[in-house]
């Protein structure tokens, strides 16, 4: 390790006073250690990060018990792993599992759940992140990077696929169950993971359909794949949506949404029997309703988050045969960038990821 410097700098997240949801964490840019490498770690020279709306809810203390003062942020990386020099995949891209404790239950983390943990804002994974220039992960969360992601030395699109890949390949194959043919409804399209559940599914030969409050989200989709969509906004959207659908199947198998409310009702006409909703986030702070009538037309409401260390090298095994590549809406030019980065997150215009370069 004689040609990596003894320090590095990330991302730290700060401690403010006040009630969660109104609170505003700082971060600030600080100088670190490189640790000595203890058996069976790897080190990984990072070169883009990219943000998701989970820091965003981190800095408003709404994710009870996880936000940690003094914590590196981002849960999203990719760059070179430098040491140790036998490792298979040294010199070599890799993108970094962004979670740990979870290895492969389809039904939820298979450790203790004190042991599972995102990384990036939390003291699970000893507070590491991916808003830094160095990381030290266990060497198995360090994932060979597929090629075509970084032509041309452009690390963009690689530091923005793994959580919201991981997420969105769970939310649609493992809890979705979606299959060719079938039809998708994804809410809130302009989202990291909703805009890559819109690329999955159309890969896999579904009819997908969206909802946005803004009309060129939904243009932008379309031009994704989606078949159409509706804005949320309209008294009469689900009608709308219903309008949409083909007459041969006028019907949602699936629903992957993130905004949580009364959805189910409003979309009970035009769910299917036994259709799965199925539920990443509630950027809505509005919990779902499961009615009689919805359980009379067996609907299945679904949890998930994130997702395993064997679903995330699917989903990045399932981006690479199809050569998908993350949407990228804006791109930072310094790790000193990260705090007007998530200021533009939280205004919710984007569609895609921000991305945060680093080397």
């Amino acid at each position: 390790m004689s040609n990596i410097p003894k320090t590095y700098k990330a991302v730290i997240l700060g401690k403010a006073e006040g009630k969660a949801g109104e609170v505003w964490h700082p971060l600030t840019v600080e100088e670190k250690e490189i640790p000595q490498l203890q058996d069976g770690q790897v080190l990984v020279k990072l070169n883009a990060a990219a943000l998701n709306y989970r820091e965003i809810w981190i800095r408003r203390s709404l994710y009870p018990g996880i936000m940690h003062a003094g914590a590196t942020m981002g849960a999203d990386g990719a760059g070179i792993l430098v040491a140790p020099s036998n490792h298979p995949l040294y010199n070599k891209p890799v993108l970094i599992t962004p979670e740990v404790g979870w290895h492969k239950s389809t039904y939820g983390p298979d450790q203790k759940d004190e042991d599972f943990h995102v990384i990036g804002g939390t003291e699970g994974g000893q507070g590491r992140g991916t808003l830094s220039e160095y990381i030290v992960v266990p060497s198995e969360d360090a994932v060979e990077c597929p090629s075509y992601l970084v032509e041309g030395d452009n690390w963009d699109a690689a530091a923005a696929l793994p959580l919201a890949a991981v997420t969105a390949y769970r939310a649609s194959f493992t809890k979705a169950e979606v299959e060719a043919g079938q039809n998708v409804l994804i809410t809130g399209i302009g989202g990291g993971v909703a805009m890559q559940a819109l690329q999955f599914c159309v890969a896999k030969g579904a009819n997908v359909y969206v909802t946005s409050s803004k009309a060129e989200k939904i243009e932008q989709a379309k031009k994704y794949g989606a078949k159409g969509g509706a804005n949320y906004q309209d008294s009469d959207w689900p009608e709308q949506l219903a309008a949409l659908l083909p007459t041969e199947r006028p019907s949602l198998d699936a629903v992957i949404d993130a905004a949580g409310g009364d959805i189910i009702s409003a979309l009970l006409k035009v769910l299917k029997f036994g259709a799965r909703v199925v539920v990443y986030g509630q950027t809505t702070e509005k919990p779902h309703i499961l009615t009689m009538f919805a359980i009379q037309k067996n609907i299945e409401l679904r949890g998930t988050t994130m997702g395993s260390r064997e679903e995330f090298k699917k989903a990045v095994q399932f981006a690479a045969e199809h050569r998908l590549k993350p949407i990228v809406h804006e791109v930072y030019r310094s790790l000193k960038e990260a705090d007007k980065a998530m200021e533009d997150l939280r205004k919710g215009n984007q569609l895609g990821k921000l991305v945060i370069r680093i080397a």
